[in-house]
C-alpha cells in the first residue's frame, strides 16, 4: 500500500508539474492566444535567451512581427508589440512600470539615476528636478549653450576638419563624433570649463573609449539572466571577465572626479564656467531634503549626483554619436542631397561660412526642413537605440492589440527597430529617403502617421532617449540633442562635401543601443566656396 500511495503521490505530483510547466502556458493561459515566435517560447524562455545572446534579437523579432503580426510571444512571460493603438500608446503612455532589466544595466555607484528608477513617483520627482533646464525654450536662449556651441564646433571641431581638408587626410569620423558629442554633452552638465576635451585630446579620447566599451560584450549577463554570473563566479568561472570591473571603477572615479570639479564652480553665473545640470540637481536634491526635513548625507548624495550626471554624459555621448556617424554615411552617399542641403544652410544668417562670426541662433537652424527631414530619417532607419524598451503589465489584467486578459506581471517590449520598418507607414523602410519628411512632399495625414510611428525618443511620460538610454530624451534632452545633431551638421555641411573612403563594417551591430560593427566610418572632406 505505502509503494501504491507513493507512486500515485509521484504520478499526481507529475501531472501537476506537466500542467503548470506545459499545459497552462501553452494552451489554458491568456497568452496562450498570442501567436507565438518560437514554438517553444510558451514553455521556455531559452529561444529568446540564446537570440540575444548571439546578438541577434532586434532581427529576431522583427521577422516575428514581420510573419505574425502586431504582437508575439517571445517567451512564457514575455510579449512584444509593434503598433500604436493597443500597443505602444497603451504601454509607454499607460503607466505601465518599468522591469527591474533596467537598473540591472545602468545603475551605477550602488544607486540609480531617473532613466533605472523603476517606480513611477522617484521618477517623477526626479524629471521635474531637471525638466527646466532641458526645455525647448531654455535651451535655444541659453548664453551657457552659445559659449559651449562656439567653444566646440568653431574653435575645436572645424580647425580639425579643415587641417584635414587642407592635407587632404581622411578622417575617421565616428572616432572624432565620440568625443564631439562628449565635449558638448559634458560642457551643459558640468560647465564648459569643467568639462573634457576628448575632441583636442586623442590619447585619452581612445583609452576613455577603450574602457567604455571593453564592457558592452557583457551586457546580456546583467540584462537577462543576473543570478547566472556571481553564482558561476562563486564557483570559480568568471563569464564577465575582471577588466569589466577594473573599468567600471575607472568610469566611476572619473566621473565622481569630474562632479567634484563642477562642485567647485557652483557659486560662477559665468556662463563658460557655471555647471547648468549638476547646480541645478544639487538645488533641487536640497530642496527635496529640506522639505521633508532631513539632512542630505553627504556621500549618498554625491554617489546620486555622480550617477545621474555618469548617466546622462554616457547615453548623450554615444547615441549623438551613433546618430551623425550615421548621417555623415547617407549624405556622403547622397551628394545631391548635399548641395540641397549646402542650399539651405547658406540661408541662415550670419552664415556659418564666416565661423569667425557669430553663430546663427538655434532657433533658425532648428526651422529649416530639409535639414530637419534629413535628421529624423537618419533616426527613423539608423536609430541608436532600436532595442527593446522592457516595462511590466499592471493589475489585474490588461488588453494589448486585441487581446485581452493579459495576466499582470507579464514583460512586455516595443522596439523603434521594428516600429521604424512597417511598409504601410513608411514605404521602402530600408531606403534613407529625407523626403518622407518634407511637408512639400507628402500630405498632412502621411506626416502624422509617420510621426506616430517614430519611436526614436520613445513616448510616454518615462520617455527615452535617441539617443534615449540614460537620458529622458523624449521629455528633457531631446531638444538639446537635436539642436546639438543640427549644429554640427550645419557648420560642417555649410563649409565641406564629404566622400566615402573606408565604410568597411559600417553595418549596426544587433543590440539595446548600437554602433557601426567596425567601430569607425573614414571620410574625406573637401572645402566648397
Amino acid at each position: 500500500m505505502a509503494v501504491s500511495i507513493s507512486s500515485v503521490s509521484i504520478v499526481v505530483l507529475l501531472l501537476a508539474f506537466v500542467y503548470k510547466a506545459i499545459i497552462y502556458p501553452a494552451f489554458v493561459s491568456p497568452l496562450a492566444k498570442i501567436p507565438n515566435a518560437h514554438w517553444s517560447a510558451p514553455i521556455s524562455p531559452a529561444w529568446i535567451l540564446w537570440r540575444r545572446f548571439r546578438m541577434t534579437n532586434n532581427r529576431t523579432i522583427q521577422a516575428a512581427h514581420a510573419r505574425l503580426g502586431p504582437i508575439v510571444r517571445l517567451g512564457p512571460s514575455e510579449i512584444s508589440v509593434n503598433c500604436v493603438e493597443g500597443g505602444i500608446k497603451s504601454v509607454y503612455t499607460g503607466g505601465f512600470e518599468k522591469h527591474e532589466w533596467y537598473p540591472r544595466v545602468f545603475g551605477s555607484l550602488d544607486t540609480v539615476s531617473m532613466f533605472t528608477m523603476i517606480g513611477s513617483k522617484p521618477h517623477s520627482i526626479r524629471k521635474r528636478m531637471l525638466s527646466n533646464v532641458y526645455s525647448k525654450s531654455t535651451l535655444q536662449s541659453s548664453p551657457h549653450l552659445q559659449k559651449i556651441s562656439h567653444a566646440v564646433v568653431v574653435e575645436r571641431l572645424l580647425p580639425i576638419i579643415q587641417s584635414a581638408a587642407s592635407t587632404e587626410k581622411p578622417i575617421d569620423v565616428h572616432d572624432l563624433n565620440m568625443g564631439l558629442t562628449m565635449d558638448f554633452v559634458s560642457a551643459y552638465l558640468l560647465g564648459l570649463a569643467n568639462g573634457t576635451n576628448h575632441l583636442q585630446d586623442d590619447e585619452y579620447r581612445k583609452h576613455w573609449l577603450h574602457l567604455y566599451f571593453s564592457r558592452k560584450p557583457y551586457e546580456f549577463y546583467h540584462q537577462e539572466v543576473p543570478n547566472l554570473a556571481p553564482r558561476l563566479k562563486r564557483l570559480g568561472w568568471r563569464v564577465i571577465p575582471k577588466h569589466c570591473d577594473q573599468a567600471n571603477e575607472a568610469l566611476d572615479a572619473w566621473v565622481l572626479n569630474l562632479c567634484d570639479k563642477a562642485a567647485r564652480s557652483l557659486d560662477s553665473t559665468d556662463p563658460s564656467i557655471e555647471p547648468v545640470v549638476y547646480k541645478q540637481l544639487k538645488h533641487a536634491l536640497d530642496k527635496q531634503s529640506a522639505k521633508e526635513g532631513s539632512k542630505p548625507a553627504p556621500l549618498q548624495q554625491k554617489n546620486d549626483i555622480a550617477c545621474e550626471i555618469y548617466d546622462q554624459l554616457t547615453a548623450g555621448f554615444e547615441t549623438s554619436a551613433v546618430g551623425l556617424t550615421y548621417l555623415f554615411w547617407e549624405l556622403s552617399q547622397h551628394p545631391e542631397i548635399q548641395t540641397q542641403l549646402r542650399a539651405e544652410l547658406r540661408t541662415l544668417k550670419p552664415p556659418l561660412t564666416s565661423p569667425g562670426a557669430e553663430l546663427p541662433s538655434p532657433k533658425a537652424i532648428d526651422s529649416l526642413p530639409l535639414l530637419e527631414a534629413v535628421v529624423t530619417e537618419t533616426l527613423r532607419l539608423h536609430a541608436p537605440i532600436p532595442g527593446i524598451q522592457p516595462r511590466v503589465t499592471p493589475a489585474p489584467s490588461c488588453t494589448l492589440a486585441g487581446y485581452e486578459n493579459i495576466p499582470p506581471n507579464t514583460r512586455v517590449n516595443a522596439q523603434a527597430y521594428s516600429l521604424h520598418r512597417n511598409p504601410a507607414v513608411y514605404p521602402e523602410p530600408e531606403a534613407w529617403r529625407p523626403e518622407r519628411w518634407l511637408k512639400s512632399e507628402n500630405s498632412v495625414a502621411e506626416l502624422e502617421e509617420r510621426r506616430r510611428w517614430f519611436w526614436a525618443f520613445g513616448s510616454g511620460g518615462r520617455i527615452f532617449c535617441a539617443g534615449g538610454r540614460g537620458l529622458e530624451f523624449g521629455s528633457l534632452l531631446t531638444a538639446g540633442v537635436m539642436l546639438e545633431s543640427k549644429l554640427v551638421v550645419a557648420a560642417i555641411y555649410s563649409n565641406f562635401e564629404t566622400t566615402i573612403v573606408d565604410d568597411t563594417d559600417i553595418e549596426a551591430i544587433d543590440a539595446y543601443t548600437v554602433h557601426p560593427r567596425g567601430q569607425r566610418l573614414v571620410l574625406k572632406f573637401n572645402a566648397v566656396a
